[in-house]
């Protein structure tokens, strides 16, 4: 999936990775698409809850050799 800006939090723990997701998505316009890239595995249940606590669309969560992509639509 095209993605129009990307986040590496890769090696940053809670709160950091959301932190930097919530700075990030609000550089983009509604309906663009941010890629994060984290290597903590409790951003996992923290983007869910982000997602639904923003209202911003969790799009699609991947697991892959200890790294984790997250791709969200900004609202």
């Amino acid at each position: 999936m095209n993605f129009d800006k990307e986040l590496d939090a890769r090696g940053l723990n809670c709160p950091l990775p959301i932190l930097r997701t919530k700075k990030s998505l609000g550089e983009l316009e509604s309906g663009q698409i941010l890629k994060v890239s984290s290597t903590d595995p409790g951003s996992v249940k923290d983007m869910q809850a982000f997602a639904k606590q923003t209202g911003n669309e969790l799009l699609s969560t991947a697991e892959n050799g200890g790294q984790f992509i997250f791709l969200m639509r900004k609202h």
